[in-house]
């Protein structure tokens, strides 16, 4: 009775474990199908990919549309304006009932009685007219028009520089996503060493040549090991997931393992080509349009001339009516001379604005050549922080490996076979993302530059380029 509960117990155990064991392998496979599955793209495919479909650019467009049209909307203040109108009056006021039968051609001499002045009948009158108006000399108009088109072009800059800044985005989620890749397979290795520690432990256990505490300690450090794995897998499914998200998808897409590099340029170079980036050029616009609101405001002095013609037709029976019409040609000046002193005011003010934009584009070229300055010195300190993160992987790997050996020959104790270890995937760890961190620095200077779409071969029309 007592061994057959025993064996039961036995079986119910190894059951246990079979079901521990396989949770714990489900749990630390590489990325789940839904990753595995997912498109793999190069990093010059995803930024393309982002500046066709990327949300924030879609808008962006549409922005760009709107100031084109508004290009239409000051133009239309200079083309002939036609509008059509329909009144209706019923009056028995002497004066508008006699030019209301003069207009509707219905005046006859017994309308000159003086009752029929005095006291006229109540009358209807439905006045029909197509108007048209159209400036002749507008100054205010025509330097309106060149201030949208000039903010058009700025328009147009300022979406340049959000593609280079999503590019640059896309550039920076993809490095993660491979950096978080990368990752995966450091703490891969970390857990195949952990597993090796541990059954070192263990046959040296089994031998009478070590403590069963080593044993438990191997144990601890493969779990802790594990647990990273995990982590990291997380890690790149999410970033794999935020890279689509920058793309426009709702679902993730893979990195490829094919390496991308941009040339790395002198400083001058970078300098030099920072100094034509789009937003350096959409504030030179807008400083040549701060001095066109200046000569907008002395525009006020002159004299408005502009043509009107109008044709009428007056019906006291239905609306739309034709039983008298009539036309209308004329031509007005008007010449604002005095209005409270505020076109003084106005220029004032104008001129303000032309040194203040003056100071802006000033200031916007000395934090560009700054930048530039601080994205080439990032690049060099992470060229020298791969060196030696290189250097400190071969020692840690060969501390690790004289560690392993004197733990074997009982020369060390666990803790430092284990402290060799931790140093060695750290060494890992910190190797792979010094040298992302270096391929970012490049791509950021060259973002700083103005030349990443070039650089990425992400400069194409068809890439979500406004014209």
């Amino acid at each position: 009775m007592i061994n057959d509960k025993c064996g039961l117990w036995i079986i119910t155990g190894a059951q246990v474990v079979f079901f521990i064991l396989l949770l714990a392998f489900s749990s630390q496979a590489a990325p789940p199908a839904v990753v595995d599955a997912a498109p793999v793209l190069t990093m010059p495919q995803a930024v393309n990919l982002a500046l066709k479909d990327n949300d924030q650019l879609l808008a962006g467009q549409q922005e760009v549309a709107a100031s084109r049209a508004a290009i239409g909307v000051a133009r239309s203040n200079l083309l002939p304006h036609i509008n059509v109108k329909e009144r209706y009056m019923r009056t028995n006021n002497p004066t508008y009932g006699f030019m209301a039968k003069l207009n509707q051609q219905r005046f006859t001499s017994q309308d000159f009685a003086l009752p029929s002045l005095n006291s006229p009948d109540p009358i209807n009158d439905f006045q029909t007219s197509i108007g048209l108006s159209m400036p002749l000399f507008a100054p205010r108009a025509y330097i309106g028009l060149d201030m949208s088109k000039i903010a058009h072009q700025a328009a147009r800059k300022d979406f340049q520089r959000r593609r280079e800044t999503i590019a640059m985005r896309v550039v920076s989620s993809y490095l993660q996503a491979k950096t978080a890749r990368a990752y995966i397979k450091v703490a891969r290795q970390g857990v195949k060493d952990a597993e090796e520690h541990l059954r070192l432990a263990r046959a040296r256990y089994k031998n009478h040549l070590g403590l069963y505490s080593d044993i438990l300690r191997a144990s601890t450090a493969l779990k802790n090991m594990q647990q990273i794995e995990t982590t990291a897998n997380k890690n790149y499914r999410v970033a794999c997931r935020a890279l689509g998200l920058l793309l426009g998808l709702k679902t993730p897409v893979n990195v490829s393992k094919a390496d991308f590099s941009v040339p790395l340029r002198p400083i001058d170079e970078c300098q030099a080509s920072a100094l034509h980036r789009q937003d350096v050029k959409a504030m030179e616009l807008r400083y040549k349009n701060a001095r066109k609101n200046l000569r907008l405001a002395r525009a006020s002095l002159l004299p408005v001339l502009g043509v009107s013609s109008s044709y009428q037709f007056n019906d006291h029976n239905k609306p739309f009516g034709t039983e008298g019409h009539s036309w209308m040609l004329g031509a007005g000046l008007q010449w604002n001379l005095f209005d409270g002193s505020r076109r003084s005011y106005a220029k004032t003010r104008a001129a303000h604005q032309v040194q203040a934009a003056a100071r802006y584009l000033a200031g916007l070229k000395k934090a560009v050549a700054f930048q530039v300055f601080q994205a080439y010195e990032t690049v060099n300190e992470a060229g020298k922080n791969v060196s030696l993160a290189e250097e400190a992987l071969k020692s840690a790997q060969e501390g690790q490996r004289l560690v392993n050996l004197r733990y074997e020959n009982s020369l060390s104790p666990m803790v430092d076979l284990l402290d060799s270890q931790v140093s060695l995937d750290q060494s890992r760890a910190h190797l792979v993302a010094r040298q992302n961190e270096r391929q970012l620095a490049i791509l950021n200077l060259s973002y700083e530059s103005g030349m990443i779409l070039k650089d990425l071969h992400a400069h194409s029309e068809s890439a979500g380029e406004i014209k």
